[in-house]
């Protein structure tokens, strides 16, 4: 099922976010509200800590829902067909900003105007899916923060080497349609033969082809790595099961990933950039242009071990690495 939420049935599912915008402000008349389109390719989620941080951080830059801005959301329920209708209801109702989570719903966003101003959210590969022509001077009407999760991907080969014993051999899954998982898979082979490691490369373009994926693993493979995009976070449980039905310890690029069946994640800290998306909306709705504002890297990272799939693969963690990991799920 696809959802479209108007903000009062948000406002209720997010009682949290929403108590702390006062009940007094809200009920002031504004000069001009201003709109925000909200475009998700994932599914709705009233918990999620990433929309919660970026719904706290708009009151205190000054944007008060019902004083001097609404949000109208649009969540595809991991049905990226529906984006580019979602983002073309955006642009009629004539939202003053967009902002698209991931990288496809930018570009849906992207291909249904030219001139209502994007804020890209933990965008994979901005340069390679054609979302900006450069970080630095963006042009057009996109900006935002990217991900950039294969600069880190010999960050994960060396942490799997550090849990593995004798790790020599692993494979990495990724989406074989998608610009972002290309490059990464290509950064993540570059970073296997600095290491001396040999990769296995299992390719998908659709959820049906996951399955067939790790029916051609390698019997000598030793761990799967598993690049970040919609197609993956969609099917990530599922991806998490069969590795772990393999006994394959999973190296995944966000903490999202590992809940319930991952091993272990390494990247963004992805509340970390929700937040600083409401920073560029803020700049945008005051009269910046996205085209001169540089796209954003994320500053803080964070390092996640699932110790129950540990115990489950019977690996034995070092006591070094426990010490480094952010968050120990148990």
């Amino acid at each position: 099922m696809t959802v479209t939420i108007g903000r009062r049935d948000l406002l209720v599912a997010l009682g949290g976010a929403a108590a702390a915008w006062p009940l007094a402000a809200r009920a002031q008349q504004a000069e001009r509200i201003h709109t925000i389109g909200y475009l998700n390719a994932g599914a709705f989620d009233p918990i999620s800590p990433v929309l919660t941080s970026f719904l706290n951080a708009l009151p205190e830059l000054g944007w008060i829902e019902g004083k001097n801005v609404v949000i109208e959301y649009r969540f595809a329920e991991n049905r990226l067909e529906r984006l580019p209708e979602f983002a073309a209801e955006l642009v009629r109702l004539k939202v003053d900003v967009i902002v698209g989570i991931g990288t496809l719903a930018p570009l849906a966003a992207k291909r249904a105007t030219t001139t209502i101003p994007i804020v890209m959210t933990a965008a994979g590969d901005p340069l390679g899916s054609g979302l900006v022509a450069s970080l630095a001077r963006p042009g057009g009407n996109v900006t935002g923060l990217s991900t950039q999760t294969k600069d880190t991907a010999s960050k994960r080969l060396e942490i799997l080497r550090e849990v593995i014993p004798g790790f020599r051999r692993f494979a990495v899954l990724g989406n074989a349609g998608y610009a972002g998982s290309v490059e990464e898979m290509r950064e993540v082979s570059a970073a296997a033969q600095a290491l001396g490691l040999e990769v296995d490369t299992l390719e998908m373009r659709r959820a049906e082809d996951i399955a067939a994926a790790f029916e051609q693993l390698n019997s000598g493979a030793q761990a799967l790595y598993v690049c970040t995009d919609a197609l993956a976070n969609a099917n990530r449980h599922r991806i998490n099961i069969l590795a772990l039905g393999a006994r394959l310890p999973t190296m995944l690029g966000l903490r999202e990933y590992v809940d319930p069946a991952g091993l272990m994640s390494y990247g963004p800290h992805i509340p970390d950039l929700f937040r600083r998306t409401a920073e560029l909306v803020d700049k945008i709705l005051r009269g910046a242009r996205p085209g001169a504002l540089p796209v954003e890297q994320p500053t803080k990272f964070e390092f996640v071990i699932n110790l129950t799939v540990a115990k489950a693969l019977s690996l034995k963690l070092p006591e070094a690495l426990l010490l480094r990991a952010d968050e120990l799920i148990e």
